[in-house]
């Protein structure tokens, strides 16, 4: 029986942050930000907004999409890494929501390769108990806005919040699964160059943490957009001969959006002509975890994908953690 994305659905707060009020804050211009990162505005959660709140209305469109009623998913898998509490997990908020009391749930914390790590995780559970797990909902969504240090202007820039969300579904109808093949990696040894310093139990919270501001995103530049780039390439290239599919079969890429050069980059490697490549940097920024799930559901609604296609996603985050996965729409 096939599994496939039956669904997807993205939610953006309603409030804007262009890069004139960018220049209110911090010592920067517009033509810098653009130039160096494509980005022109990033959309802002509101202080009753969550990360939580932010999958709810990103699930409810996914759900309707695919017709599938909330009380019958069956498991709930949420990236993110600015849940809503340390515990209980954002997952659990969200089946509250939707009443699905059957459906266990959990967080899964792997910065901008949340997404992709979480399709991976709900196919793998389907996979393995298709009588067990039917409709599997994979939500990314970060609040990024409440971990960014708008006196840093190497950060404040890129981050703003978001999420996404795809029902996969095992309906009981033959065919093949959706996903096609995947690569997933993470490095411990570069945790110093992407982290949040301080609020785990290595360093709790404290009057010297807060005062020395390590509640927040820490990025080393230069060497995140290396290592981003060569990470992405490499695991697109393996997960597409994994598959014997070639870059010429391809309908879209969908990279995570970090950055406009870095995706330029590595579309380039891989030897993508920009029309087959996804960007909306430009509105969103850089959403972390839900970055591909927004993604996803605007190529879905606006025709960029049709049933059939073969779609290439790749990513990169803190952790070190990366990977990509092939999917046939």
């Amino acid at each position: 029986m096939g599994i496939r994305i039956a669904g997807t659905g993205s939610y953006a707060p309603e409030k804007i942050l262009t890069n004139a009020d960018i220049e209110k804050l911090v010592d920067t211009n517009d033509e810098w930000i653009r130039t160096r990162t494509g980005i022109e505005e990033r959309h802002i959660a509101g202080p009753d907004e969550t990360s939580s709140s932010m999958a709810i209305r990103a699930a409810e469109k996914a759900l309707a999409q695919a017709g599938v009623d909330g009380q019958d998913i069956d498991a709930i898998i949420v990236a993110t890494i600015s849940p809503d509490y340390i515990f209980p997990n954002t997952g659990a908020l969200i089946q509250h929501h939707f009443q699905c009391r059957k459906a266990f749930c959990f967080d899964l914390s792997a910065a901008c390769a949340g997404f992709v790590s979480s399709l991976e995780v709900g196919f793998s559970l389907m996979r393995s108990f298709p009588q067990k797990y039917r409709n599997v909902l994979v939500c990314g969504s970060d609040k990024l806005s409440v971990i960014v240090d708008w006196t840093d202007r190497n950060t404040c820039i890129l981050f703003g919040d978001g999420a996404g969300c795809a029902l996969l579904q095992n309906d009981g109808t033959p065919g093949p699964d959706a996903v096609l093949a995947s690569s997933l990696h993470a490095d411990g040894g570069y945790t110093d160059v992407l982290r949040i310093p301080a609020g785990g139990s290595h360093t709790p919270a404290s009057v010297e943490s807060v005062q020395a501001r390590q509640h927040f995103i820490y990025m080393e530049g230069r060497e995140t957009f290396k290592l981003a780039v060569n990470a992405m390439v490499s695991s697109a290239e393996e997960t597409l001969a994994q598959s014997g599919v070639t870059v010429d079969q391809l309908a879209l890429v969908i990279p995570h959006q970090a950055n406009l050069r870095i995706i330029q980059a590595v579309a380039k490697r891989l030897g993508v002509e920009d029309g087959r490549v996804f960007c909306n940097i430009r509105q969103y920024g850089n959403t972390s975890s839900a970055s591909i799930g927004i993604a996803l559901d605007e190529a879905c609604r606006s025709g960029r994908i049709k049933r059939g296609d073969l779609v290439l996603f790749t990513s990169f985050g803190g952790g070190l953690a990366w990977g990509s996965m092939l999917i046939r729409y």
